[in-house]
């Protein structure tokens, strides 16, 4: 698709692909295959004589079933596309959630919100942060708006809500980016609305911070009071470079004692990435691995041992959740 000449991309759904450069809805290298998702969309819809006039949920999922050598990814930005195509471009309303009022506060936006979340595999934490937010956001804009009851959220919400946080909660800035974010998602991907102009919104400051780090004699004096399980784990942190739930879901899969590497799956960003063990943690390491597989083997003989495995996976392979691999 990328060897396609910008005249011939130009041809598909060009006054879809100026919105989405106009509204900055996603990165410009990405406009074309937005546009051609929903093209092909177009198609599959004509196929099974479905109507393309309204967004049928159904359809669409059915429509990302058809190839099963899709990834993930691509399903994600199929799934977008096509939302963005109804809800923003076209401006149609989902019919679950259509015109969510300023004091509604329903648990059906908070489970439409959850789901898109995890549609788009975002982490757990996030998850949690965003839904914690946008509750706070709904049971505040319930509180204090002045609207009648029939006006819809919009901007003006966003900004009370924001300054709000900034000159009585005394937030700091990270924290109400953090909750701007969070509404973003709301706006954008549930409400399907843009939140508009946010200008006069007033901002938290953020302070000139200077980093507090420890120097490589006081990290070894600190990792020289610990030893076993703790000593492997604050030397991975460390020498490895892990996030903490980086750490917490390591599977025995992803330790690779022959190269002295670890391979990080889905981590920030949903990215994997490989990284070093140090040489100096291998034995810790071996011993810790030991220790899980006779935990294991116990706790297949008294019928437990089942870990969590991506849903995907684990429709493909249904066992593999006790299986000695995937073991964190």
């Amino acid at each position: 698709m990328e060897n396609l000449s910008d005249s011939k991309k130009n041809d598909v759904l060009p006054e879809f692909q100026t919105f989405l450069l106009e509204k900055k809805l996603t990165p410009e290298k990405n406009v074309f295959f937005y546009a051609l998702w929903v093209s092909k969309y177009f198609t599959y819809a004509r196929k099974k004589q479905i109507s393309s006039d309204q967004y049928q949920e159904n359809a669409v999922i059915e429509f990302l079933k058809t190839d099963p050598n899709m990834s993930d990814w691509q399903i994600r930005q199929a799934g977008d596309a096509i939302r963005l195509y109804y809800f923003h471009y076209r401006g149609l309303k989902p019919n679950n959630l259509s015109g969510v009022k300023s004091s509604d506060f329903t648990p059906e936006l908070l489970k439409e919100t959850q789901r898109l979340i995890r549609l788009k595999h975002y982490s757990y934490s996030t998850e949690k942060t965003y839904l914690q937010w946008i509750k706070r956001f709904l049971e505040y804009s319930s509180q204090t708006s002045k609207k009648e009851a029939s006006v819809e959220l919009d901007a003006a919400d966003c900004k009370n809500f924001l300054s709000y946080l900034a000159l009585k909660e005394k937030v700091s800035a990270s924290t109400q980016n953090q909750a701007f974010n969070a509404l973003l998602f709301l706006f954008r991907n549930v409400l399907c609305k843009e939140m508009g102009n946010l200008a006069q919104t007033v901002r938290a400051k953020r302070g000139q911070k200077l980093p507090v780090v420890f120097s490589m004699e006081e990290v070894k004096r600190l990792l020289a009071c610990l030893n076993g399980r703790d000593l492997l784990i604050a030397g991975l942190l460390y020498g490895s470079g892990l996030r903490l739930m980086e750490l917490a879901r390591l599977r025995v899969k992803d330790v690779d004692m022959d190269l002295n590497t670890l391979t990080v799956r889905s981590g920030k960003g949903d990215k994997d990435r490989t990284t070093i063990l140090p040489k100096n943690l291998r034995d810790e390491m071996l011993k810790q691995i030991a220790a899980v597989k006779t935990l294991h083997h116990k706790d297949l003989e008294e019928g437990f041992g089942d870990v969590y495995i991506p849903e995907a996976l684990a429709r493909k392979y249904p066992k593999a959740g006790k299986e000695w691999a995937w073991q964190y």
